[in-house]
């Protein structure tokens, strides 16, 4: 019987990490899994990202807890994949007055482990991240529940592993042109039968389920960033570290009571930022490359060029932050996911034995590991 023919428990579409969360999870549990990935490797948002798990950024209860989750599988996958995992924790950089408020506010208002998440002064900064600006610098908050990966090596690592340890099956260069009950159907013409259908295509699900993604409220989002050369004599940036920007853009700050005065202050200061809605992340991968973004766009602002300016004004506000060694940048790129205003992952069911899971609002690194086995359906 040719595999085309064959009969699944379980098939997947999409190769990014969400889609690879779910065939683990699928796997873990004894069935037979297929995934169909429509290009010849994952190229969404999966690839462009920093490679940050970022569980600080997750509010309280349950999305915070899949943080968690995927953190434990991901040091597993270090193990047992040879995934590139570098335990690097986060450091969130006050560079003003009202941005020290909201991580002190944040600290006040939050259970914070001293092993986990502290506060920290100047000095401790600059011991723990030499690449901060000393100029200006308040403090920042330590954060010791973050990792490091490099995504563009994690996923095929992750597939390679599947295939060869669990007989996972994965096609690639094979795109779904229809999914109904029990079956789906590519472009050549073949069908895959299974039990389960999980769509895990992210942007990409408009192309099968296009009114499903204006029904549930799911909105584009397109982002820019860059990553510089490899920095020279083996240079490591430590943590992951974030500008007081960032602070306005992830939901588990706006708690704090300083949050509008921060707000407000950018706003007025900086106007061309809100409106590109960037705020400013750095990383470093196994390479030494560093990471450095972004922006983010929406719905009908999305155009498919990527803008020269939102890129200067990234490097303009990363600069104030972190000093590097070599600024020299290797590459530039833009990307798109979904999100929901108000939800951490978004699933829906368009048929029986169908299910889409998406809108991870650029945190599929973060939580897509954790989602797939803690709400396995």
């Amino acid at each position: 019987m040719s595999e085309h023919d064959a009969s699944f428990d379980v098939a997947i579409v999409g190769a990014g990490i969400v889609g690879l969360a779910h065939a683990w999870a699928a796997i873990r549990r004894g069935l037979r899994v297929i995934v169909l990935e429509r290009h010849a490797a994952a190229t969404g948002a999966s690839v462009r990202n920093f490679g940050m798990v970022l569980p600080i950024a997750q509010p309280p209860g349950q999305a915070y807890e899949t943080a968690l989750r995927s953190r434990e599988l991901w040091l597993e996958l270090a193990e047992v994949a040879f995934v590139w995992v570098n335990e690097c924790g986060s450091i969130h950089l006050a560079h003003h007055d009202d941005e020290w408020a909201v991580l002190r506010d944040f600290a006040d208002s939050s259970a914070i482990d001293g092993d986990q998440r502290r506060l920290l002064t100047a000095g401790e900064v600059i011991e723990l991240a030499p690449a901060a600006n000393p100029d200006g610098l308040r403090g920042g908050l330590w954060s010791s529940t973050e990792l490091g990966i490099n995504p563009r090596t994690a996923l095929t690592k992750i597939a390679e592993w599947l295939t060869a340890k669990h007989d996972v099956t994965i096609r690639f260069n094979t795109r779904v042109t229809s999914i109904e009950t029990g079956q789906l159907e590519t472009s050549s013409g073949q069908t895959f039968r299974a039990d389960r259908i999980i769509v895990c295509s992210g942007d990409e699900m408009r192309l099968l389920f296009p009114e499903e993604l204006g029904k549930c409220g799911l909105r584009l989002c397109k982002l820019q960033m860059m990553r510089t050369d490899a920095q020279p004599d083996n240079w490591r940036l430590g943590p992951h570290l974030a500008s007081g920007l960032t602070l306005r853009h992830y939901r588990v700050f706006e708690r704090c009571a300083s949050f509008p005065t921060l707000k407000a202050r950018i706003a007025e200061e900086t106007p061309e930022l809100d409106r590109y809605g960037i705020h400013v992340l750095a990383s470093q991968n196994d390479r030494g490359e560093v990471i450095l973004g972004d922006s983010h766009e929406y719905d009908a602002d999305i155009t498919p060029e990527r803008n020269p300016e939102i890129d200067e004004l990234i490097l303009r506000e990363v600069r104030k932050i972190i000093r590097l060694p070599d600024w020299t940048i290797a590459d530039r790129w833009h990307g798109q996911y979904v999100k929901h205003p108000t939800q951490s992952v978004v699933e829906l069911e368009p048929t029986a034995g169908v299910r889409i899971v998406t809108g991870f609002d650029g945190a599929g690194m973060t939580l897509a590991l954790g989602w797939a086995d803690l709400n396995w359906k």
